[in-house]
């Protein structure tokens, strides 16, 4: 498909899906990993490459520990730090940028579920801090495992920014934020062309009982509606396999301001999905079918930052 009335502006992209991270392996063998999808993602001609939510370790908020257990074998109180820092000399070595997800431990103890957009000169060009945690606090002692990000990471404060690099505006977010049609729309309004995204999600939902296929179907949906709603490409890459006993889905994909999938994982498995994208199919569906400017309403919407929770409606029939 080709751009008809804007100016191509291609871009090099790629997504690094992990196979399974144990709960024993170091934070040396999992960033070697990193590296060789990095190299192969190079190879096949990326500029820019996603790695998935909480890259570096097993998806510990599935487990039950105290926190300060949980500070002192799962977060990273710099970035990068010398475990890491093999990704960043690469990533310069090649001339190749990336986003990385990672729990946080700020200076002053705040604990933040993080990602980062990093340049091809090893720099961090933006960090998000994720929105949306899902799960509780609570102890689910029948329960096959965990759901506790609420209870390992505070809210992020930073909403959803956007930024601009290598000639396109990109914005983050991170896994269960991607449900959530207002993260896509806050970056819509600053213009974004591509959303950076790394997830975790398991097959299996412990408070209810939900068919197992409708778990990639929605997450699949999810980028989908919002890509073509929002007139931005997605690119989604998650953790899949069975980690510690737990089936994680695969589904990393990239995603047209069409909503079609143009680039999708075939494996559950480490996996480099890679493609050319080209930032100017945004312009015209910005221009030609959401011109936002043109026909959004905003004096209607107000419902949307006036109420967290569900309420009566309030319409009346006509006179």
């Amino acid at each position: 498909m080709k751009s008809s009335l804007f100016p191509s502006r291609k871009l090099g992209l790629a997504l690094a899906q992990m196979g399974p991270v144990l709960p024993g392996d170091s934070r040396e063998s999992v960033v070697a990993r990193l590296v060789e999808m990095l190299r192969e993602a190079k190879g096949r001609g990326a500029q820019l490459v996603v790695f998935p939510e909480l890259a570096l370790t097993t998806f510990f908020p599935r487990y039950w520990m105290d926190e300060r257990e949980a500070v002192a074998m799962y977060f990273e109180p710099e970035m990068p730090n010398t475990a890491v820092q093999p990704l960043f000399d690469e990533a310069r070595k090649l001339g190749v940028g990336f986003y990385l997800g990672y729990a946080e431990l700020t200076p002053e103890g705040r604990r933040f579920n993080t990602c980062i957009l990093v340049a091809a000169d090893g720099s961090i060009v933006g960090k998000y801090r994720k929105v949306h945690l899902p799960g509780g606090t609570e102890r689910k002692p029948d329960s096959p495992f965990q759901s506790l990000e609420k209870k390992y990471f505070e809210v992020g404060e930073q909403g959803f920014p956007v930024w601009r690099h290598l000639d396109a505006n990109i914005g983050m977010c991170l896994c269960n934020d991607r449900r959530w049609p207002e993260t896509y729309r806050v970056m819509a309004m600053q213009d974004v062309e591509l959303v950076l995204i790394g997830y975790n999600t398991r097959y299996y939902n412990p408070d209810w009982k939900e068919p197992q296929h409708l778990r990639m179907f929605h997450h699949l949906l999810s980028l989908q509606a919002s890509a073509y709603q929002n007139a931005t490409w997605v690119a989604a890459a998650g953790k899949a396999g069975i980690e510690d006993g737990y089936h994680m889905i695969a589904g990393s994909a990239i995603v047209a301001p069409t909503g079609e999938i143009v680039a999708q994982s075939v494996s559950e498995e480490d996996e480099v999905v890679a493609t050319t994208i080209d930032l100017g199919w945004c312009d015209n569906y910005k221009q030609y079918v959401f011109n936002f400017a043109k026909h959004r309403r905003p004096e209607h919407y107000q419902v949307i930052t006036q109420r967290a929770g569900i309420a009566a409606p309030t319409g009346k029939a006509p006179a």
